[in-house]
């Protein structure tokens, strides 16, 4: 595949807060610490103390791992981890089936290829890519579908609690409806038995994702980290009492909230009084403070403050954090260098850094996942004939069309020099009718306010005129654009790996690991 590069900005996809973040502008600086760059990253290692236990880590990753037979890498890199060297490159998303939208993949090879960078830049250190499995996470209806090209293939399932833990025997319809869709082609075939394999020779989501995961990246060396473990979460004890008696993190991400929002963005998140829940199997519900206890939504758990710190004690695997909790905890159990995220994740982030510096843990270089638009051969010979270029792509379809046709119209649908020649005699007018009478002077501005919006409606008139002359090329315009950027939105929101796997197999994941330059910040177009 043939790689260009746009700029984010020319994308009209992005937030202002995340352009603004990944130009380095000076209003954002005091809401991260390390520039992402390989300037902030020298720093960060150099700062980098990691408190956690390496060897905890390591055996925990190891027994996740008991139920797949990882590659070598995989295992090489487990062991690593065990090294004071070793730093891990992050990413984190839910389990949504079948790998979800393709934006999935795009954050995992993110991830591989940035931690490749890193090794080049300083060889004396390894660079781990972890993808962290949300598999805490209780929203089914977000992860139970798949849109396969036209088709939105959906789990029915009556789902409660965290996801990672619901079972997946009942998921053999979508299952079987997706491999219908990959076909018998040498590389459906491919996918189509991993994909079996994940879904049907392990009880829950959590490991039928990790072998799913596994298979498409294994050889690169990811680890997938299923942080709903008890061993890890006893690092994490003190900091859940801490913040569910004293609410901290309310605190502190409030104030950061305001500082951004004062700077004119506006906050992704707001945190809530108390940020976790509570957890156990077919329950994850919110913790809240009611008359002097720590009661569990929706049920008839409570705890007084001391019953509290002793479940804590005791069961920290109960204790759930939700979206901004969760990065402290992914901080404090990983020698984690840098968290790469999607555009609402990094202005997330951004309201975060005052609760790491109160809980003095350490804040990652944030990263920007790279995105991608794949056009196929069928679409670039399309463009090729229309004469559309990347960029203008990503303008809206109204856009797009008065565009083509003024350009290949020529100037006879543009009025301005006209409106230029009324506003012209009008100012001439007004003058002559100022030294006459001072009041005929607004007779004379509106009188040219009218003439110009009479020659602005004839030239819509006119636009919409040659509109009608070149209703197929029209025709092909909005196809394109539907083909490339499905319901109107960026093509990796909405479209899942099958429909690349089948065409490219393996080749498609290598070409996006070619492409991706993690720190250049550019959205990244391939011609298949």
């Amino acid at each position: 595949m043939q790689a260009k590069y746009i700029s984010y900005q020319q994308t009209h996809a992005f937030s202002s807060v995340v352009l603004d973040y990944i130009d380095g502008k000076d209003n954002l600086e005091s809401f991260y610490k390390y520039s992402p760059t390989t300037e902030g990253f020298k720093k960060a290692i150099e700062d980098r103390k990691y408190s956690g236990d390496r060897s905890l880590l390591v055996r925990s990753l190891q027994k996740q791992y008991l139920h797949i037979q990882p590659s070598a890498l995989v295992k090489e890199n487990i062991n690593l981890l065990a090294d004071d060297r070793t730093f891990t490159i992050t990413t984190g998303h839910q389990l949504n089936i079948f790998t979800g939208p393709l934006y999935f993949i795009y954050k995992i090879v993110t991830a591989i290829k940035l931690a490749a960078d890193l090794k080049k830049s300083f060889p004396d250190y390894n660079f781990i890519p972890v993808y962290w499995m949300a598999t805490e996470d209780h929203d089914f209806e977000e992860i139970n579908h798949v849109k396969v090209e036209d088709k939105l293939l959906t789990w029915k399932k009556n789902a409660a609690g965290a996801t990672g833990r619901l079972n997946t025997s009942d998921i053999t319809d979508a299952l079987t409806a997706y491999k219908g869709y990959l076909g018998i082609s040498e590389n459906g075939t491919e996918f189509s038995k991993a994909i079996e394999k994940a879904y049907t020779s392990n009880q829950t989501l959590a490991n039928a994702t990790r072998e799913l995961v596994d298979a498409l990246f294994g050889k690169k060396g990811l680890v997938c980290i299923d942080a709903d473990d008890s061993a890890l979460k006893t690092q994490f004890a003190d900091i859940i009492y801490q913040d569910i008696t004293a609410q901290n993190s309310f605190t502190q991400i409030n104030a950061s909230s305001a500082a951004l929002e004062s700077k004119g963005y506006k906050p992704q998140v707001n945190p809530r009084e108390i940020n976790f829940f509570y957890m156990d199997d077919q329950l994850r519900e919110r913790i809240v403070e009611e008359d002097n206890l720590y009661k569990v939504l929706n049920t008839d758990i409570s705890f007084t403050r001391e019953a509290l710190k002793q479940e804590i004690d005791t069961h920290p695997e109960r204790f759930s954090p939700n979206v901004v909790m969760r990065p402290v905890y992914q901080e404090l159990i990983l020698p984690n260098l840098a968290y790469i995220g999607g555009g609402a994740e990094v202005t997330y982030w951004l309201q975060l850094k005052a609760n790491f510096d109160f809980y003095k843990v350490f804040y990652p270089v944030l990263i920007l996942r790279n995105s991608a638009l794949v056009i196929d051969d069928r679409s670039a010979r399309k463009m090729q004939i229309l004469d559309i270029s990347p960029i203008t792509l990503f303008n809206s379809d109204e856009q797009l069309k008065n565009q083509w046709i003024k350009a290949h119209v020529g100037d006879s649908l543009c009025l301005d020099d006209e409106q230029r020649a009324i506003r012209a005699i009008f100012d001439q007018i007004k003058l002559n009718s100022y030294k006459i009478d001072k009041t005929l002077s607004m007779s004379a501005e509106g009188a040219k306010t009218k003439a110009l919006k009479l020659v602005t409606n004839l030239e819509k008139k006119l636009l919409r005129a040659e509109k009608r002359k070149h209703t197929t090329s029209l025709q092909q315009i909005d196809a394109l654009k539907n083909k490339l950027f499905p319901s109107g939105v960026l093509q990796e929101r909405v479209l899942n790996i099958a429909p690349m796997y089948v065409l490219y197999g393996e080749d498609f994941i290598e070409s996006l690991l070619s492409a991706f330059k993690p720190l250049d910040y550019k959205f990244t177009v391939l011609y298949a």
